[in-house]
């Protein structure tokens, strides 16, 4: 029996390689002589880079750099095991994290931080970045990101405008004369699931924006610059991405690497796929296990079981996939005509929240196990 293990993590209690690690403990107490493939996963958000890392043997590196207020902090992203290619959260250097109630102003926070981290993967030797654009405090059209890169954004007088999305209103040219010869010899791979626009009523300050700390006042504001960054943009380089699907993610940062890299955006669950070949690792199985904290209706859109099951369909049809969840919600039952067979909830009765996720690790081993007295 082939059994294939690939869930993504449980946010909160157990990283993807731990959650994988659980259910193949759970799974040994009764085939204890299956053939297992264990693959951590992640669809592109938090614990991408954790998994990817864990799933090719990779290694993390920490890179100082700014965070979204222009402080100087410690920030991480891996190296896959090919050492060419490096996967990073911009989260991690632009996050909301790094902000709060009192701090967080998309008008002056920027992903300056961002591009510091894609130019020190560069120069230690990666030639192709997985970035995941999720989680960010910044609204400011992946400026901040493409200046880290050596893009200079002008005013009217020559002198560099500041950063955030408030300095865009005074651009009027932009200058890719220096920016590192390294950036045109990287390929980069936007892992995001977001299809909003850079700008109007569905773009990324309308959307985005006030959970980030505008006022609607300051989404018109942040809107207009936008869109006028996009028109230097077209402008400068020929590229018309104010409404191109995507753009909008991240505070525009997927405008920003659209406009000034060599890059696709991609779902970010298939990304993962291909980075582990889990279609490749699923040929032949049986059985396979996946899930994360919670499964529920909107799993169908993009989110790791969903992505693992279709993967895994597609390699083994006949394959049956198993869900497991800290928290089953409403409209499971559209799953079942989408590669999902059975998904079970993993708590023993009603916890609390705090138990629920220290509990974590024996809880996901003992349904697996039971799981698995089924099927034997």
């Amino acid at each position: 029996m082939k059994i294939v293990i690939a869930p993504d993590s449980f946010k909160g209690s157990l990283t993807a390689k731990q959650a994988a690690d659980a259910i193949h403990t759970g799974l040994k107490r009764v085939f204890p002589d299956a053939d297992y493939e264990i693959v951590p996963m992640a669809d592109g958000g938090e614990g991408t880079v954790q998994s990817l890392v864990d799933a090719t043997q990779g290694s993390f590196r920490q890179a100082s750099v700014l965070n979204p207020l222009g402080e100087t902090v410690s920030a991480e992203y891996g190296l896959l095991g090919d050492q060419q290619t490096a996967v990073i959260e911009m989260a991690a250097a632009s996050g909301i994290q790094f902000v709060n109630d009192e701090t967080k102003n998309p008008l002056v926070t920027t992903t300056y931080g961002t591009g510091q981290l894609m130019l020190d993967a560069m120069h230690h030797g990666a030639r192709e970045i997985i970035i995941g654009i999720g989680g960010s405090a910044t609204t400011d059209g992946g400026q901040g990101m493409a200046e880290a890169l050596g893009v200079k954004f002008l005013d009217a007088t020559g002198n560099p405008i500041s950063r955030g999305g408030g300095g865009l209103a005074d651009l009027a040219t932009i200058d890719v004369s220096g920016v590192d010869p390294l950036v045109a010899q990287t390929k980069v791979r936007i892992a995001s699931d977001v299809t909003n626009p850079l700008v109007g009523s569905t773009g990324s300050a309308a959307v985005f924006g006030p959970q980030k700390g505008a006022t609607p006042e300051m989404v018109k504001v942040l809107d207009g610059n936008l869109a006028h960054y996009a028109a230097v943009i077209k402008t400068t380089l020929g590229k018309d991405l104010a409404d191109f699907p995507g753009a909008g993610a991240a505070g525009g940062l997927g405008a920003g690497l659209l406009a000034f890299t060599d890059s696709n955006m991609e779902k970010g669950v298939e990304i993962v796929v291909r980075e582990t070949h889990l279609k490749e690792r699923a040929a032949n199985a049986d059985y396979a296990f996946t899930g994360e904290g919670a499964i529920d209706f909107q799993t169908q859109y993009g989110k790791t079981p969903m992505g693992t099951a279709q993967a895994v369909k597609a390699a083994s049809p006949h394959v049956k996939v198993i869900g497991v969840a800290g928290n089953v919600g409403a409209g499971i039952d559209q799953l079942y005509d989408l590669g999902i067979d059975a998904i079970f909830g993993i708590l023993p009765g009603i916890v609390d929240l705090p138990t629920a996720i220290a509990t974590g690790q024996e809880n996901l081993a003992r349904t697996a196990e039971n799981i698995a007295r089924v099927i034997k």
